[in-house]
């Protein structure tokens, strides 16, 4: 790291190492980055910490002196953290990194102004954000700024996302406000709530009308992947490259009797009630009486059939395990889309 580098002799404290919070930790130390890594001495985390050869610390210890403090921590995490850990241990100045502005955006951590507070949210989860590093390679990274008292906040956050690799894939500047209602939105309405119910509603359909569950998981599910994957090559040009003629037909003759008006609608709905605040409130209400709707619609959703059948299926494709984007890595995170994600 050279002396004109912004992050060049400071000291980062990085808290949490689930997914996110272990990828930043290892690139950033492979760039040259001088790191602590802040955590609970009871966490699941610890031991992964000590295995990948690290000195972990307590979070307040870690924050002590530190340059930057680094959330990498469950969203519903951070206030706790910071009001406990944080805060009473910030050295003068210091500067503090989200990776999702969750909490800066709806008020739940109120910083001093005299500490600059960026973000750094790379467009995918921490394994991926690590494996693609280590390729030499990188994962586009959104860079904002919410308070800025020396006038080096861009500089520090553009800084960062180079040393995790960002800058080898894009890095795409933003503000808090765009990064979380954007991020909550895909999450809930095309990313994970849109696309596991359009799978769940296709592979349903097949089976009521006598299909096998077999072929209607193969279908549905397994092959979404092939389509996902022309579509983050070359968008709709690379996937109407590589699909058949019929394919093709059936995609502009029928897709919009699927994502009709009403679904745009709903859509709408669901945006309204992220810019608003309502989904945030709700969802530190549920964390706080100790998530039981939560625990009980995701229950509800792992017991459907199409996870015994895929299960099944996936055993003779021992290869998608070895693939995981998720393997060597704890699911508390502060990027909610593999979340802990996302």
């Amino acid at each position: 790291m050279t002396p004109t580098n912004p992050l060049h002799g400071k000291t980062l404290a990085v808290l949490g190492y689930g997914s996110q919070g272990r990828a930043h930790a290892l690139n950033l130390r492979d760039s040259g980055v001088q790191v602590r890594l802040g955590l609970r001495p009871d966490g699941a985390s610890w031991k992964q910490a000590c295995a990948d050869g690290w000195q972990p610390m307590p979070m307040a210890e870690a924050t002590e002196g530190a340059d930057m403090i680094c959330f990498l921590m469950p969203d519903t995490a951070q206030p706790a953290a910071f009001r406990d850990h944080v805060e009473p241990n910030l050295a003068p100045g210091a500067t503090l990194m989200f990776a999702h502005g969750f909490n800066i955006h709806y008020g739940t951590i109120n910083p001093a102004e005299a500490h600059p507070v960026i973000l750094i949210a790379p467009k995918g989860p921490g394994a991926l954000v690590r494996r693609e590093f280590e390729r030499g390679r990188g994962v586009p990274c959104l860079t904002a700024t919410h308070s800025d008292p020396r006038g080096d906040a861009a500089a520090m956050a553009q800084a960062y996302a180079d040393a995790i690799g960002g800058g080898r894939a894009g890095i795409l500047e933003t503000n808090f406000a765009e990064e979380t209602e954007t991020d909550l939105f895909g999450e809930q309405a095309v990313l994970c709530g849109g696309a596991t119910e359009l799978v769940v509603a296709g592979f349903e359909t097949l089976v009521e009308a006598g299909y096998q569950p077999e072929v209607a998981y193969y279908e549905c599910l397994h092959e979404l992947k092939l389509i996902v994957d022309l579509l983050q090559e070359g968008g709709l040009a690379r996937m109407h490259r590589f699909i058949s003629d019929t394919a093709k037909f059936g995609d502009l003759s029928r897709g919009k009797r699927i994502i009709d008006d009403a679904t745009r609608d709903r859509m709408r709905e669901i945006l309204a009630e992220i810019q608003d605040g309502r989904f945030a409130r709700e969802w530190l209400a549920e964390d706080a009486s100790g998530r039981p709707r939560y625990d009980a619609l995701l229950e509800e959703d792992l017991k459907h059939p199409i996870e015994a059948v895929g299960a099944r299926l996936r055993a003779n494709m021992p290869w998608l395990k070895e693939e995981d984007p998720t393997e060597n890595s704890t699911p508390s995170d502060a990027r909610s889309i593999e979340e802990p994600a996302a």
